[in-house]
């Protein structure tokens, strides 16, 4: 197999010292590949070293073509135009300079044999949904989704022989993500997509996972190399259980030979006592079992310690993607309760159906979906008071309201985790939030790490615990794409987590694959124009 990426040796770190690749060795085919990995593991890092954007501190980067790559955080310049954006004014306002009967040498070798640049860039917006959006539109005016639509369509009219992408479907809504994926599929040349979106790594022909420092290929999509980890798993803890088994029969058999010495030493003893033969053999025969019974006694516990070193090794191998594991039977609400009345909610052009009141009862999980800029976040905004929507008339029927913004910056930066949970639980006792965090993988001295130091990961689960272990217990929780950057073993405990969680959830997810995991109830789409309206069945 030819490879179009080969990284060697690549070493890189942060200026305060913080290493995030280290003696990197890493080879791309000529293929679709999806880089996965936990968060903080180095995903966006390694991509950026290829792209060029970061030089490592030792190592080379070879790649076969020109490159393409759209980070995970677009960097816009408030003056710019979809057209700047798509990097095709240049060619553009020479075009038109031609046409107006300036045929100058310089507009010539400007448009070259690009005449249909224009043609081939309203194709390509098009394509991902933006055929409303004029080339000249002011940057500043297009939707987060919008901007990344377009910065992607610049990559897919340049062509270029590489194409690499951070996390291109955050902040995308469900029709710009069938989009993006039917793009993906059907791109020819190679790619390297770094994603937590399940429907779109389904659609790469290799999945690279970066993990502990080292990648590991596996030829086929997410779907299949999960397959082949459940393999690995099943094998791995059948290996440990008969490390155990050993393990357990070299004890027994160190503890028998103990017994065995103890007798042997006993009964030379009795026969030394009692005279029965010269004191000169029956000396001899002492240093003999003493010698033998060291001989015995050093195998067995070489064996058992073989035994424990076996052992490890087969749980090492066992991956360590930790599993949340929780109950939280305070957050329970009967099923007729009242938690949630809206009223007020007219809308500019209603469509048929619309809500004028929504009303949340017992322990529902409701769905918010719509376009980009369909005010979601708003209507969450909203339901929590942070927001004051004129007509709009809120009231709660439930102790213990939570929402998790997008950005998840709900922590103290300066304390530690312990101390934020107990921020938002200052009456329960710190034993008792101690063991609430460890079911949420902070155990001992974990608990006590700052929140400015922890990993994506880390902040994640944190968050969640401040959440869910809050007094008085959340009865009614409110998720604004909780899923966005987050790699999939968080993605799994978020819904471990939510899976113990009893009470009423309101999420706004583009993300479908989690939103069947929760086992969402209603459905409601969003928008801004036409209002609220009840969705069909997920």
């Amino acid at each position: 197999m030819s490879f179009a990426i080969v990284c060697s040796g690549l070493s890189f770190a942060w200026a305060d010292g913080t290493a995030v690749l280290d003696g990197l060795d890493a080879a791309f085919g000529t293929r679709r590949t999806g880089l996965i990995g936990v968060n903080g593991s180095g995903k966006s890092t390694l991509l950026k070293i290829i792209a060029g954007e970061l030089r490592p501190l030792s190592g080379t980067v070879s790649v076969e073509g020109e490159i393409g790559y759209l980070p995970q955080n677009l960097v816009l310049d408030d003056t710019a135009t979809v057209s700047d954006l798509l990097g095709i004014s240049a060619t553009r306002a020479a075009l038109h300079a031609i046409e107006r009967g300036e045929a100058t040498e310089e507009n010539f070798t400007a448009v070259g044999d690009d005449w249909d640049v224009e043609e081939r860039a309203r194709a390509e917006l098009d394509r991902l949904g933006l055929g409303h959006l004029g080339l000249d539109r002011a940057v500043p005016t297009l939707s987060g989704g919008e901007a990344v639509l377009v910065a992607l369509a610049a990559l897919f009219l340049a062509r270029p022989g590489v194409l690499l992408l951070d996390e291109p479907t955050n902040n995308l809504d469900l029709d710009a993500r069938q989009r993006l994926y039917d793009a993906v599929a059907s791109w020819t040349g190679v790619l390297v997509v770094v994603s937590h979106d399940r429907e779109l790594l389904d659609r790469v022909d290799e999945i690279a996972d970066l993990r502990d420092g080292a990648v590991r290929s596996f030829g086929g999509n997410l779907s299949a190399y999960e397959e082949l980890l459940e393999v690995e798993r099943e094998a791995a803890e059948r290996a440990v259980r008969a490390a155990e088994t050993d393990l357990r029969r070299q004890k027994r058999e160190l503890e028998d030979a103990h017994v065995k010495l103890a007798r042997r030493q006993r009964y030379g003893k009795k026969m030394y006592e009692n005279k029965r033969e010269p004191k000169i053999i029956m000396g001899a025969r002492k240093r003999q079992a003493q010698e033998a019974a060291g001989k015995h006694r050093i195998m067995h516990e070489e064996r058992l310690a073989g035994a424990r070193t076996r052992l490890t090794e087969a749980e090492e191998a066992v991956r360590d993607d930790a599993e949340i594991r929780i109950e939280l039977p305070a957050t329970r609400v009967p099923a007729g309760r009242t938690v949630l009345t809206v009223t007020g909610l007219a809308a500019p052009e209603p469509e048929a159906g619309t809500l004028s009141e929504l009303i949340v009862r017992g322990p529902e999980r409701i769905a918010l979906e719509g376009a980009n800029g369909s005010g979601k976040t708003t209507l969450l905004r909203t339901l929590v008071g942070d927001r004051v929507q004129e007509g709009v008339n809120v009231r709660i029927g439930v102790d213990g309201v939570r929402y998790l913004p997008q950005r998840l910056d709900v922590l103290d930066e300066e304390l530690s985790v312990l101390d934020n949970v107990r921020a938002q639980a200052p009456s329960v006792p710190p034993a008792r939030i101690r063991a609430g965090l460890a079911r949420f993988l902070f155990r001992g001295a974990r608990a006590e790490q700052r929140a400015g130091t922890l990993s994506g990961g880390e902040r994640f689960r944190a968050v969640l615990a401040s959440l869910l272990l809050a007094e008085p217990a959340p009865k009614l929780l409110l998720l604004d794409e909780p899923t966005n950057n987050l790699d999939l073993a968080s993605a799994a405990q978020l819904a471990q987590a939510l899976a113990a969680y009893e009470g009423a959830l309101v999420v706004a997810s583009h993300d479908v694959p989690f939103l069947r995991t929760l086992g969402i109830t209603r459905r409601l789409r969003v928008d801004r124009a036409a209002g609220i309206t009840e969705a069909g069945p997920m």
